[in-house]
């Protein structure tokens, strides 16, 4: 399948992480630093280094692979390389779709295939991304150790928020303005919430960690954030779902039915490295989760994504347990042996037309009626682990993994 080059990688990248970053497995100097390839041996000289689009090379026009129906443009894939890079957010926002990458964050017109990449020598503080949105027309980027970024696109310039402006980490994973007009931002030392939106005003800061809720957060690591009803928000923490409902906290977390028991997706792990293994951190928080027993990548209480729906019900993908459905009373756990490609859950999305849409390690998942619909790279997929997605405002489903990104036209499997 041929493929459309946005950017090669330049940098170490976090290219051996399987899921957001805390389960750490390992760095790899990038493998085609200083050209982009275009097709089996040819290759493309970088931009010329100061210009506007340094770093990035003129790509030929996209090819397509895949046969359309007759008279029709639907059934198209089309493939973006971005090199040694995982592509954590993908933002459409009109014509234009933001792709957010190990590498910096990438500005793709869909229409007339320009594009051009920001990363430090543009403003951003890291060129790590996890987070893209828009708050008040402004760019909202979360960084990988470099803080929260605000990019204006009239001026082309840059805000940084970081400790010292009330944040509270720097690593920061998710962004929410809520419908009362507070800004929640996710990190992994706790969550902020900003009254108001005043990110300008550091008294406007507030700062939510185990410590100060008195164990309401459940865990100090978060890593997503939703909204629900009637101004509820939920949040994904390394430790167990929370919900902040009126200045209280309550939280959720294996023992009371989140996430699938071990016995029950013990040979669907394909990950078999012990993360215990790999930090005390996470050493640590296998005595303290009573996880000890377990020497492969699982974890119930860890919440990589999070969804709400319209009707309140939570879904909560979790680090080798499953999907988890939680309607406000009882969990309810789906695995492999319900038609999950697999049980690490990096993704969840609900797109406008109400698709349900779950991202794993081992391929893209859409959810119909309690039934999944399972896309790998035989059905067109770049990657088969997928951290990102998008929809565009012409109904062309943009999916995120590591190396690239692929764009259907038309969503597959509606």
């Amino acid at each position: 399948m041929k493929k459309l080059v946005l950017y090669a990688g330049l940098a170490v990248l976090l290219v051996g992480a399987i899921g957001t970053g805390a389960y750490y497995l390992g760095l790899r100097q990038g493998e085609n630093q200083g050209v982009v390839q275009s097709g089996p041996g040819k290759t493309h000289p970088l931009v010329p280094s100061g210009s506007p689009n340094s770093g990035i090379a003129a790509p030929p026009h996209p090819p397509v692979a895949g046969q359309a129906p007759q008279g029709s443009s639907e059934g198209k894939v089309i493939h973006y390389q971005v090199g040694n890079s995982n592509v954590k957010a993908i933002l459409a926002d009109g014509k234009t779709m933001w792709i957010g990458t190990s590498g910096g964050v990438i500005r793709y017109d869909s229409v007339s295939d320009q594009h051009r990449l920001f990363d430090v020598r543009s403003g951003l503080l890291s060129n790590g991304v996890f987070h893209l949105s828009k708050i008040d027309g402004q760019l909202v980027v979360g960084t990988y150790g470099g803080g929260l970024s605000l990019f204006d696109s009239a001026t082309e310039t840059w805000k940084n928020y970081n400790i010292q402006h009330g944040l509270a980490d720097a690593f920061v994973y998710d962004v929410l303005k809520a419908k009362n007009g507070d800004i929640w931002v996710a990190t992994w030392s706790g969550a902020n919430r900003v009254r108001g939106g005043a990110l300008n005003d550091r008294d406007m800061w507030d700062k939510f960690t185990v410590k100060n809720t008195q164990g309401g957060l459940p865990n100090d690591w978060v890593y997503g954030m939703r909204e629900g009803r009637n101004g509820d928000i939920w949040l994904a923490t390394e430790g167990g779902v929370a919900l902040f409902r009126d200045g209280k906290w309550k939280n959720w977390k294996h023992a009371h039915g989140l996430g699938a028991p071990f016995k029950q997706v013990r040979d669907q792990i394909e990950f078999k490295r012990d993360p215990a293994k790999e930090s005390s951190h996470h050493a640590r928080q296998k005595i303290e989760q009573g996880l000890t027993g377990v020497d492969v990548a699982y974890n119930p209480n860890y919440i990589v994504s999070l969804e709400v729906d319209e009707d309140g019900t939570v879904w909560a993908g979790t680090w080798g347990a499953g999907l988890a459905r939680f309607d406000g009373k009882t969990w309810r756990n789906y695995t492999m042996a319900d038609g999950l490609p697999s049980s690490h859950i990096f993704m969840l999305r609900r797109d406008r037309a109400g698709n349900f849409w779950i991202g794993t390690s081992k391929g893209l998942a859409l959810m119909k009626d309690g039934v999944f619909k399972v896309f790998k790279t035989s059905d067109g997929l770049f990657a088969e682990n997928v951290f990102s997605l998008a929809l565009s405002e012409k109904g062309d489903l943009w999916v995120g993994g590591f190396g690239g990104v692929t764009r259907f036209v038309g969503i597959p499997g509606k």
